[in-house]
């Protein structure tokens, strides 16, 4: 059975911490700007759950989980090691 891709957790949990700390920090004052970032900040914490969901549902039925990086297929081996040796 072939693994189900998914988006490693990593990639909710950035976007979150853009949007918590920097985004709703950059539109105070604006009511309407912070209704939407916390709008999206809802919808992402949503997408997260509803895939641990799915990944749960999977686990029972068997059915392994491919995490990936990159959408990519040349990207999608990365070597984690080289990405953050290089990013120092």
């Amino acid at each position: 059975m072939q693994p189900i891709p998914l988006p490693s957790h990593i990639h909710y949990e950035t976007l979150l911490q853009i949007l918590e700390r920097q985004t709703i920090q950059a539109v105070q004052g604006n009511p309407k700007q912070q209704e939407q970032v916390h709008e999206l900040i809802v919808a992402l914490r949503k997408a997260l759950s509803q895939q641990k969901y799915l990944e749960e549902g999977c686990e029972r039925a068997g059915m392994p989980v491919d995490y990936r990086w990159a959408s990519s297929e040349k990207d999608r081996n990365v070597d984690l090691g080289q990405v953050f040796h290089s990013a120092s």
